[in-house]
């Protein structure tokens, strides 16, 4: 049987999957279009959790990132850390509000139309943003694995989510990311496992990273370093060299995660209180399982690729173009991978080239003439199966779970943006009257809608993936997240307070952005240069959400400080869902 044909198995029969998952778990009421009956177990609320937030970026881009070494460690510990925030400082409060969204949390807190539509309108720029990197994703991964272009690939996964999202809604679309999470977990482990055995002999990936490299006797870590230092590279395990940078995103991406709507609405799906912890912690442990794995996976597999084109070690003549493996071949037809003979000898250099001292040095001498491969990121974790020479249904199996992991976000998102249009835009603002089967036909139609937009808006990216991210994540940082810790530790905070704040945060953080990115991501518009040299104390745009944060949360503070005060039924509903009043309790002799 053919690669092929085992990679249309593997895909196909996910998405029947999928289907018959939503078919089965169909939404009938709004209740459980938006919030799945609000009955889910906290393990499976914390598995679909968990496959919500591995994004397509997770799956394909993380490795890839960390391949380059500790300085990008900072995704891990801030992804991971913003559901420590997540799970202690919001979840509880929100499910024992009892709304349905975010944007319905701050206007029934604020008592506020204006609050509530801000807030629709913070969710939809996060979601609209974050959703362009899983449909792009998702083309990625069809482009490679079903041979078709990444336009038409993407155009596949929105008729998927389609079919399984607008059917049936949360409800659907939590049982159906527990099926994605296990698909994505088998396929990101298993060849993890796989090269970890083959280069270490360690079974468990996480103790192979600091194992020994079979094949040299030396610390894996060590024979890395030492690789990608014979090539000009920075080592994988060098410091960083601007902390404070370092610093800000890591919290950028933690409160940004804890802001993230589509996350949030799935603590609204529990029972109660209690099982809103449970879920928090469940989804903690499997993402765990996935992110422990990634720095292993990452260094063995760069390691991986360039002992591919070094077979010989670095001192020796790089690997002939004429004598390519398959994959090679695979992959340049993506446009992901290229090569180009700069010195015309028919080998494939692969070095930094950056690197000054090394160029005029090293390279010079062995009559290199620049870099010759160009290797996208991306491409690490789903080429590792060819690179590695694994069975074919591993590398099918890894095309499922590029799927998986872009869709289980994809149709989050989606379903956040469609309750926000339809529950609080509709409903609870511009048509109040709107009864139950009417909401439920607006939602599925905001959910076709939605879809709509983020297709085309992945079929014309308004940036690159970096650029959307740091908009998303910024976003969710500097407006949603103040406004929902706010509204719930803090009494005084009234509606003013909350707008303001909202605006505040969300100019702060978009105009940094647009200054060095480009206005609205359109090349030769930016203001400033994006080098370090040109940033405000140090601050990149990917970093800057924080600031925008501390901006939201000061400027809610001074202006409702500066207007009037909460009513007392406000002040009362805040107390109430910090401290319950606990049910009386009857005591012996309690009617002597």
């Amino acid at each position: 049987m053919s690669q092929f044909a085992i990679n249309l198995i593997f895909v196909i029969g996910s998405f029947t999957l999928y289907t018959g998952i939503a078919i089965w778990a169909r939404a009938r009421s709004t209740r459980e279009f938006y919030i799945a009956g609000g009955n889910v177990h906290p393990t499976v609320n914390g598995m679909a959790t968990a496959a919500d937030w591995l994004s397509a970026a997770s799956f394909i881009s993380v490795a890839g990132l960390i391949s380059v070494g500790y300085v990008n460690s900072s995704f891990i510990m801030g992804w991971t850390g913003g559901y420590v925030l997540l799970a202690t400082l919001l979840a509880p409060y929100l499910r024992r509000f009892g709304t349905y969204t975010v944007p319905d949390f701050v206007g029934k807190r604020y008592v506020s139309r204006s609050a509530r539509v801000v807030a629709v309108v913070c969710l939809i720029v996060i979601s609209l943003t974050y959703v362009i990197g899983q449909m792009t994703g998702a083309g990625v991964a069809f482009a490679r694995f079903l041979e078709v272009s990444s336009d038409v690939g993407l155009i596949i996964s929105a008729c998927v989510v389609f079919a399984y999202a607008v059917l049936g809604g949360m409800k659907g679309v939590t049982y159906t990311q527990v099926a994605q999470y296990v698909v994505l977990i088998l396929a990101f482990t298993t060849p993890a496992i796989y090269l970890s055995l083959m280069m270490t002999g360690h079974f468990l990936p996480q103790s192979g990273l600091f194992g020994t490299h079979a094949e040299s006797g030396l610390p894996l870590l060590q024979k890395l370093d030492e690789v990608v230092r014979d090539l000009g590279f920075r080592d994988y395990t060098a410091d960083v060299s601007n902390k404070w940078n370092m610093f800000l995103f890591t919290l950028t991406l933690m409160v940004g995660t804890a802001g993230l709507p589509h996350i949030i609405i799935r603590f609204f799906t529990v029972p109660d209180i209690r099982d809103a912890r449970r879920s928090a912690g469940w989804a903690l442990v499997f993402i765990a399982l996935f992110y422990t794995t990634v720095p292993a996976l990452a260094g063995m597999s760069r390691l991986n690729l360039l002992e591919t084109v070094y077979p010989h070690g670095t001192t020796q003549p790089a690997l002939a173009y004429d004598e390519r493996p398959d994959w090679f071949e695979n992959w340049e037809k993506t446009g992901l991978l290229r090569w180009d003979d700069k010195n015309g000898d028919g080998r494939i250099q692969f070095y930094n080239d950056a690197n000054a001292d090394f160029a005029a040095g090293t390279a010079a001498e062995r009559g290199w003439a620049g870099n010759e491969l160009t290797v996208n990121n991306d491409i690490l974790v789903l080429a590792l199966p060819e690179i590695a020479n694994m069975p074919m249904w591993v590398i099918g199996l890894m095309a499922a779970g590029g799927v998986a992991a872009a869709l289980s976000t994809a149709s989050g998102l989606l379903l956040a943006i469609s309750s926000a249009v339809s529950h609080d835009l509709l409903k609870n603002t511009l048509m109040p009257n709107l009864s139950d089967e009417r909401e439920m036909l607006f939602a599925r139609l905001s959910m076709v809608g939605a879809i709509v937009i983020a297709t085309w808006l992945g079929l014309n990216p308004p940036g690159f993936a970096a650029q959307t991210v740091a908009l998303a994540f910024g976003m969710a940082a500097a407006t949603l997240f103040p406004t929902i810790t706010l509204g719930i530790f803090v009494k005084r905070i009234n509606s003013k307070g909350a707008i303001a704040g909202m605006l505040a945060g969300a100019v702060t953080t978009v105009g940094y952005i647009f200054m060095y990115l480009g206005w609205f991501f359109i090349p030769g518009t930016n203001n400033f240069p994006n080098t370090p040299e040109f940033w405000v104390l140090g601050i990149s745009p990917l970093s800057v959400g924080v600031i925008g944060a501390v901006v939201n949360f000061t400027v809610a503070a001074l202006v409702s400080l500066a207007t009037e005060t909460p009513s007392q039924a406000v002040q009362d509903m805040v107390r109430r869902v910090r401290y319950p009043t606990p049910a009386p309790v009857a005591t012996a002799g309690a009617t002597r």
